[in-house]
């Protein structure tokens, strides 16, 4: 097992509540000129649906708007939003997304985490759902109404999403809400068919490029980091902020390939999971002659050199299996070293019996405690 600590990452991301970029300040001004209650903003990982929930809230509430809608940025309204102490907004999200995002836990439930008597919730939880009930039925505080963030809305369960249904349909007063999510198939359709929808629009890969660079990233590594997530500028942003950079990110396939577990060694289960499954779409590409979506060609051992499609179709399947229990509390350095194992023997042309070629049978949960 590899003992390297992580390096220290050689990018620090802007904060998430900055600036739009050109592509979301559109999306969020034609969202103003339209009229109701709540608004789902939908779509996968990394398009700002987040930033854009932010942008509205704060418009919403903000003391003197401009004439297209947004805020101004300078009033109270704004500046309590962004020390996160605005009375009139309630924000609805795990207790470890609230820790991340640097918005305050309720009273009562940092407490609870400061005497230990629980870990932060990765769900949102019943008790904050019903303060969240409970805060819409008041009055406003500063006569602009009053709002609730929800992100990201499929951390709901049914439960929390059922004791919100009813205020969603009939909301008390002045109350708006926007919920964001990377998953919107896993939200009850009762909450969806509650809510104005919006689709998050993809931006234009140069568009894109061009604003990781005004973030103080490199135009090199904008270019690897936004195809290494797949064209959405937020996800290579997070990439970046984890220290994983061109040369790094580049490296990953031929390390996959010969199981070296240095080269993911400041990755999360997560993440190492989230990698492995790109590194297996694109080999994919590479055996049947195709252009990699993630990575460059030439990052990947020759066609020849691949396993054939059943191995690589039985590792798929494994990722999958993992990816579902990669937040269980296994020992990190033997879930990754497994993982690469699994990687180099399903990459690798078959030198063993097909049973044991791929990793695919049963393992333990105690292997990794």
């Amino acid at each position: 097992m590899s003992t390297r600590k992580p390096a220290a990452p050689a990018f620090v991301a802007p904060p998430q509540d900055g600036p739009l970029p050109p592509w979301l300040q559109q999306q969020m001004l034609d969202l103003l000129q339209q009229r109701g209650h709540a608004w789902l903003l939908q779509g996968p990982s990394g398009l700002g649906q987040y930033a854009i929930a932010l942008g509205l809230v704060r418009s919403w509430l903000c003391e003197q708007p401009q004439a297209d809608g947004s805020a101004c940025g300078h009033c109270e309204s704004c500046h309590g939003v962004e020390v996160r102490t605005h009375p009139d907004l309630f924000v609805l999200m795990p207790e470890t997304q609230l820790h991340e995002l640097d918005w305050p836990l309720g009273e009562k439930a940092q407490k609870e985490l400061d005497d230990k008597k629980r870990k932060p919730s990765k769900e949102i939880r019943i008790e904050s759902m019903r303060d969240a009930v409970e805060f819409s039925q008041r009055t406003s505080s500063r006569n602009r109404g009053k709002a609730v963030l929800i992100y990201p809305a499929e951390r709901m369960n049914h439960v929390t999403a059922n004791a919100l249904l009813k205020t969603l349909e009939e909301p008390p007063g002045d109350v708006r809400f926007v919920l964001a999510t990377e998953a919107a198939h896993q939200l009850l359709p009762t909450i969806r068919s509650r809510c104005m929808t919006h689709t998050m629009a993809w931006p234009q890969q140069e568009q894109a490029a061009v604003w990781l660079e005004q973030q103080g990233l490199p135009a090199h590594d904008a270019a690897a980091l936004l195809q290494a997530a797949g064209g959405r500028p937020h996800d290579a942003l997070a990439l970046a902020s984890q220290g994983v950079m061109a040369a790094s990110w580049r490296q990953l396939p031929q390390a996959a390939w010969s199981g070296q577990t240095a080269a993911f060694a400041g990755f999360t289960p997560l993440q190492a999971i989230d990698a492995l499954q790109k590194i297996c779409h694109d080999a994919f590409l590479v055996r049947s002659g195709s252009v990699p979506r993630f990575f460059a060609t030439e990052d990947f051992p020759t066609a020849d050199r691949l396993a054939g499609w059943n191995l690589l179709t039985r590792w798929s399947r494994q990722l999958a299996r993992d990816r579902r229990s990669a937040e269980h509390p296994y020992n990190p350095g033997l879930f990754l070293e497994d993982l690469l194992s699994q990687a180099r023997l399903a990459l690798q042309p078959r030198r063993q019996p097909a049973g044991r070629a791929a990793g695919h049978a049963a393992r333990p949960v105690a292997n990794y405690r």
